[in-house]
């Protein structure tokens, strides 16, 4: 019964998994203090660690992969697209 009970767990537990999302569009604003750029369509994203916002430019198309976290929006990736 308790391993019914543990893989039950589990499963529910993997429902609630965060799924990392995308978004296009042109940089707008950098914030090199907080590592942090802003897009056209107003979404301010964090950048994850080992992401510096020195090495990206207003004007740059990219797509941003990211996860919510505690409210916030993270960077996990940012590709620049042409």
């Amino acid at each position: 019964m308790i391993r019914l009970i543990i893989a039950v767990a589990a499963v529910i537990a993997m429902t609630f998994v965060a799924f990392a999302e995308s978004d296009t569009g042109v940089i707008k604003h950098i914030d090199p203090k907080n590592d942090a750029i802003t897009l056209d369509d107003g979404k301010t994203f964090t950048l994850a660690e080992g992401t510096e916002a020195e090495s990206l430019k207003v004007g740059q198309k990219v797509e941003v992969t990211y996860d919510l976290k505690s409210g916030r929006l993270i960077a996990t990736k940012i590709l620049v697209v042409k």
